[in-house]
């Protein structure tokens, strides 16, 4: 059972994703650096935005609106 083993391939192939059977030895410490890069960057957007916001009424006190 397995399928057999991994097919040949030319090494001189260049990928910027890795190329074939690529699984780099750090890639969860990759995805979690990255995870919380775009969580920090869309949680500044977030905040700037509702910092920025302009409302010609604004809602009453104590109601919920979105960037409140």
């Amino acid at each position: 059972m397995g399928g057999g083993g991994k097919i040949p391939y030319p090494k001189e192939v260049w990928s910027p994703a890795g190329g074939w059977y690529a699984q780099p030895a750090n890639w969860k410490a990759n995805t979690a650096i990255m995870a919380a890069a775009i969580f920090g960057i869309a949680a500044a957007t977030w905040s700037l935005s509702a910092e920025r916001e302009y409302r010609d009424r604004m809602p009453e006190p104590g109601r919920f609106f979105p960037s409140r």
